[in-house]
């Protein structure tokens, strides 16, 4: 592919209001938790019919998944071309076994930092639980040992530290939801507040 067209490809797979970036950024709430692999667990819990818990190394013998995708951050970079290795969401989905009346999910992390999202957003091609970037383990700063990624939707919706999925009727309001920020997160609606919500 000629260099402009790969540029002008590039250019289009940035939403609106966003800069490209060559590395992903350091953003989180709270400060960077410790990871002991041996008192780790992943709970998923709810409205399901077979809540369980999983250690560290329980959870990495689950069927692996790679993908490649691009990351929005609401405060306005994008960074291209991201290959997460992990499990997938629809691999968790199909372990709880959900009950009819589970609609949406609020993913539960280190130090109590909470979002959620529709299950149909969740069961989207890409969507998964990440412990590798770029073929590597990935780095308790970018969120390791586990964290969510949600490729559509704006770089709060991908939890960092996931321990706990609780699947429910309602959505719950997650940490930044709650302060004001959008529950729907689409970059490509620069959907970033709620309504009537603006940045100073």
């Amino acid at each position: 592919m000629p260099a402009e067209t790969e540029e002008a490809t590039s250019r289009s797979r940035i939403p609106p209001g966003q800069v490209d970036v060559q590395n992903l950024r350091v953003l989180h709430v709270g400060e960077i938790p410790e990871f002991d692999p041996e008192t780790w667990s992943f709970q998923p819990s709810g409205l399901v019919d077979n809540p369980f818990t999983l250690s560290w190394e329980e959870f990495q013998r689950l069927p692996a998944t790679e993908d490649v995708s691009d990351f929005h951050c609401v405060t306005g970079w994008s960074k291209l071309d991201n290959m997460w290795g992990g499990v997938s969401f629809r691999a968790i989905y199909k372990r709880a076994r959900p009950k009819e009346n589970a609609k949406y999910a609020t993913i539960i992390c280190e130090g109590g930092y909470t979002t959620s999202l529709p299950l149909k957003d969740l069961l989207d091609e890409g969507v998964m639980f990440a412990y590798k970037l770029e073929g590597r383990e990935l780095e308790p700063r970018y969120g390791g040992p586990l964290r969510l990624v949600v490729p559509k939707k704006y770089a709060y919706k991908s939890a960092k530290w996931v321990r706990a999925v609780k699947f429910t009727e309602f959505q719950e309001l997650g940490f930044w939801e709650s302060q004001g920020y959008s529950n729907t997160a689409d970059p490509w609606t620069e959907d970033r507040y709620m309504s009537g919500l603006r940045s100073e």
